[in-house]
């Protein structure tokens, strides 16, 4: 591939409040890159969006190509997004990212390309309805669970967004007057189940004088956080306060996930993110188990299926967005161009 004319590749940037994935996909959806970078964890939208575009140009540059030279660029960022104007509204996993951001038409300005902006998860979970464990339904709930807890819904065959925030389940309240969420609410699922909730949990007990291997690992991997990673090691060294936080988090999601089959009666629920993926079919089987007594309709479940693209989705998902409509995206898309190209 050549930097010169305009080619018919796409690229997907899933930005996440600890890394940024990318990929470029060709016209059938075959990942041809991929490269991934930390998250800045300080100076808020300026830096975050330099490093989505330093990210994009090493994608790019993997397949010498340029970023202007891509057919699109879509971004699925965590949140509420306004697809429309290509603004994130509200990004509580994104560090020092306060009130709407113009991130479409930011971006956009630096690659000179279109760039279409979707929430990651319902970004996500569109890239498996196409491609993954969702093909063959027709409606499906994805629960992303990761740092937060994110969600998108699939109805009828097409992506459903509401005004631009729908699916976010990581913040049905599962517990009135519960646990302070990153939202600023209290008793939301993801107060319980995201990674950085337990990993705040799990800081305090420590500080209690409770024992646990978790920072330990954390630190003999050279993390600052407690990745999805440093939980699963911590989960097969049996680690008794990794243990009980994750019990509680599948609780907790069983609650929430069963709320949202009963108001949507899907047919199937996919889960993904970075601790679902790492986690596994295990952890899947567990979450049923966790639902069970919380369906309305519990003679008729929904299938719950594993992410099928892993740890990819998102940035596929978002890469698909940046696709002409006759191609089979959403009707709520926008983009922002230097040129005002569509």
């Amino acid at each position: 591939m050549r930097g010169g004319e305009r080619q018919q590749v796409f690229a997907g940037l899933d930005l996440g409040g600890t890394k940024i994935q990318a990929v470029l996909v060709d016209v059938e959806g075959k990942v041809v890159s991929q490269c991934r970078h930390a998250t800045p964890q300080q100076g808020g939208p300026q830096v975050i969006i330099e490093e989505l575009f330093a990210t994009l140009q090493e994608v790019t540059r993997m397949v010498n190509l340029e970023p202007s030279a891509l057919a699109g660029v879509g971004v699925g960022a965590p949140g509420a997004v306004d697809p429309v104007a290509g603004v994130l509204l509200q990004a509580g996993n994104l560090p020092g990212w306060h009130g709407p951001h113009p991130l479409a038409e930011i971006l956009s300005k630096k690659a000179k390309v279109p760039v279409f902006l979707g929430n990651d998860v319902q970004v996500a979970v569109m890239a498996e309805a196409r491609l993954g464990a969702g093909r063959s339904y027709r409606s499906m709930l994805g629960v992303w669970w990761g740092t937060g807890v994110g969600g998108g819904i699939y109805l009828d065959g097409r992506r459903w967004t509401g005004r631009g925030a729908a699916g976010e389940i990581g913040h049905i309240v599962v517990r009135r007057g519960g646990a302070k969420c990153s939202c600023g609410r209290r008793g939301c699922m993801e107060a319980y189940a995201g990674r950085g909730a337990m990993e705040l949990k799990a800081r305090k007990a420590v500080a209690r004088g409770e024992k646990t291997r978790l920072f330990e690992l954390m630190e003999s991997q050279g993390k600052d956080r407690l990745t999805s990673g440093v939980w699963m090691k911590a989960l097969k060294q049996e680690d008794g306060l990794a243990e009980r936080l994750i019990a509680r988090a599948v609780r907790m999601l069983g609650a929430g996930i069963a709320s949202a089959v009963n108001l949507l009666d899907v047919e199937a629920v996919i889960i993904g993110g970075g601790l679902g993926t790492r986690l596994g079919e295990p952890y899947v089987e567990r979450i049923i188990q966790a639902m069970h007594p919380h369906l309305f309709v519990s003679q008729r479940p929904p299938d719950v299926r594993l992410s099928a693209l892993g740890e990819l989705s998102g940035a596929i998902g978002a890469a698909l967005l940046s696709e002409p409509p006759a191609a089979g995206t959403s009707s709520h898309r926008s983009s922002r161009s230097v040129k005002g190209e569509v």
